[in-house]
């Protein structure tokens, strides 16, 4: 994976720290896996998430090129022999970030009970208020991955792609149920509105970031599900 920089961050790094690895020795997955493969711990679980969430709110906040193994270590609390037994080197750790916030979009959407008028309602609230809470700073947590990643590595691009095709599809579940119930207006496909919604949300948070405001986001936002939503 190119384009993340720092990669392989070199032996004697790794050899450093007086941290010793969690894990279980036992082959097989169970949450998030060592470099190896082993099932970790739940200490070693635990770690390693704290490692992907450091390193995903430093990379949100800063940038993927900003964001140094350093930084990462010094915020999660890890040496370097903790930090590389879980990924081999940075861009490990930056595919694991883009699964991270893409598996937290999607909890959060699939949560959200898109099925009703109400419940729509209330995600487009929710979206408004992380938004607000950030001033907009970072962006989408997986559209800004891709902004920075698509166009130097491929591999990053098609994890991002990916991400968004699952944040669809949970959009759509939601939408479909809305068809079902005769809330959705009559000669709409479900799944249109959801990458409508989607491109509309990109959009709306790109104008939030570089406008530190939300009002452009709230505009667009209201202004598709009135026109997909009935009365």
């Amino acid at each position: 994976m190119a384009g993340s920089g720092e990669q392989g961050a070199g032996g004697a790094d790794r050899a450093a720290g007086p941290g010793r690895p969690e894990r279980a020795g036992v082959s097989g997955r169970a949450g998030g896996p060592g470099r190896r493969g082993e099932r970790l711990t739940p200490k070693g679980e635990r770690t390693r998430g704290r490692i992907v969430g450091e390193a995903a709110r430093l990379m949100h906040e800063g940038g993927v090129a900003e964001t140094t193994v350093e930084d990462v270590k010094a915020a999660a609390g890890v040496s370097s022999s903790q930090l590389y037994h879980y990924f081999a080197d940075k861009d490990a750790l930056v595919q694991a970030v883009i699964d991270h916030q893409a598996g937290a979009i999607v909890g959060n959407t699939e949560q959200a009970g898109l099925g009703t008028p109400e419940g729509i309602r209330a995600w487009r609230d929710m979206v408004l208020a992380g938004a607000r809470q950030s001033g907009g700073q970072g962006g989408c947590p997986l559209g800004s991955l891709g902004g920075q990643l698509a166009e130097t590595d491929a591999e990053a691009r098609a994890q991002v792609a990916d991400g968004f095709g699952r944040w669809a599809a949970a959009l759509s579940d939601g939408l479909r149920a809305l068809h079902a119930s005769g809330r959705l207006r009559p000669g709409l496909d479900p799944d249109d509105v959801a990458v409508t919604l989607l491109a509309t949300l990109q959009g709306g948070l790109l104008l939030a970031q570089v406008q530190r405001e939300t009002g452009a986001l709230a505009t667009a936002l209201d202004t598709v599900l009135a026109l997909v939503l009935v009365p």
